[in-house]
């Protein structure tokens, strides 16, 4: 009996050490910072004019309007009331 509890618990020490994971390091990512801008390039050359686009088409007339009522001949005349003084 005690050779059969010695062995299991050999058995169990050797499984549990056999399932041991390794500490994963995370080593940092250097950060880039940009250097000084360069010298300015020389400017291109103009490009060539586009073609012209096609003539769109004609509208659709509209309806003639109905004819007005003739007048009675008197001409009113509106005038606006003369401003006041501004009040303090």
């Amino acid at each position: 009996m005690n050779h059969t509890l010695l062995a299991s618990a050999l058995l169990a020490a050797l499984s549990l050490t056999a399932c041991d994971k390794p500490t994963v390091v995370n080593v940092p990512t250097p950060v880039t910072t940009p250097g000084p801008a360069g010298a300015t390039g020389a400017t291109g050359a103009t490009g060539t004019a586009g073609g012209t686009g096609a003539t769109g088409a004609t509208g659709s007339m509209g309806n003639t309007g109905a004819t007005g009522k003739t007048g009675d001949g008197n001409t009113v005349i509106v005038m606006p009331p003369a401003a006041s003084a501004p009040a303090n």
